[in-house]
């Protein structure tokens, strides 16, 4: 909850942001906000989780945040798909209640490990969940690198029109995904707008390929908190 303070104040500390405005970003819950978060262009902040054990509840991960100037993403960790009504009506009131606070919540984002070989299902769920949103809210996923690469072209094609945004992760922890580049280079059979995710200060070399995909959308930054010694 301390985090939304630092979100008005607009944080202090180390600033990936200094060195020029715009650009995306996705903070974890406790990942301190830099001080140029407000001359960001799009912001994703983790609002909430739904865990294995815990039928039925949106956890909330942090207080209603007040940042006025970038599109705000608000971000759901789900470990289950199964959200019943309740799971439902929270994210409903969550998304209420950052919009009333002044923020420009333009997406929902859903960020769940879907295995390649299950993403049929993970459809079934998106598509219902895109339903229930207000008119006018996005829907974006996270997604992993084995989507584009083996994803079953069914599976792929099912998700256009049911999302508008996904974000491949090339890292894990902190450490950049090796080859990463080849992966990259299949994002063509997503058919839809993508973005790619980056670890702050990962080993990250954009492919001039990207540059060329009409679909691509630039990358998002996901700042870490700062490693204990």
């Amino acid at each position: 909850m301390a985090l939304a303070a630092g979100l008005v104040l607009a944080g202090c500390g180390p600033d990936p942001l200094a060195g020029g405005q715009g650009g995306a970003y996705f903070l974890w819950a406790g990942v301190p906000a830099p001080s140029g978060l407000a001359q960001a262009e799009t912001v994703y902040l983790l609002a909430g989780e739904v865990r294995h054990g815990q039928p039925g509840r949106l956890v909330p991960l942090r207080a209603v945040p007040r940042i006025a100037g970038p599109d705000l993403w608000l971000v759901v960790r789900t470990e289950r798909l199964d959200w019943d009504e309740e799971t439902h009506a929270q994210l409903q009131r969550l998304l209420r209640q950052w919009r009333a606070a002044g923020n420009r919540v333009i997406s929902v984002q859903i960020d769940f490990d879907a295995a390649t070989r299950g993403l049929a299902g993970y459809r079934m769920f998106l598509a219902d969940l895109r339903r229930r949103l207000p008119p006018g809210t996005r829907l974006s996923v996270t997604g992993l690198l084995d989507w584009s690469a083996n994803g079953a072209r069914a599976d792929l094609d099912g998700l256009v029109g049911v999302v508008d945004e996904i974000v491949v992760q090339t890292y894990q922890g902190r450490r950049t995904i090796p080859g990463y580049d080849r992966y990259l280079a299949g994002l063509g059979r997503l058919h839809l707008p993508y973005r790619v995710g980056i670890v702050a200060d990962g080993r990250w070399r954009e492919p001039a390929a990207l540059r060329r995909d009409p679909l691509y959308r630039g990358t998002v930054e996901f700042l870490l908190a700062p490693q204990r010694r």
